[in-house]
């Protein structure tokens, strides 16, 4: 029973941290696009290199997203 309870818990505690890390993976990724149509609404000319940027950023916010489902276990 205690060996059960005990899988149990460890199974929602790795189902928070991949729930928290993908929901912090999706604000990391709506706060970059939203700054990146703003950049680019304020300066035109320089969407090519805002773009690089954004998908550097949105990169890198996704990766606590694979941080959190794959090395929690």
């Amino acid at each position: 029973m205690i060996e059960t309870l005990a899988l149990i818990e460890g199974n929602i505690h790795y189902g928070l941290q991949g729930a928290f890390g993908c929901a912090a993976a999706a604000i990391g990724v709506g706060l970059v696009g939203a700054k990146a149509v703003e950049a680019v609404g304020r300066n035109p000319g320089a969407s090519g290199k805002i773009l690089v940027q954004a998908i550097i950023g949105m990169a890198l916010a996704e990766a606590v997203a694979f941080y959190a489902l794959f090395l929690g276990h």
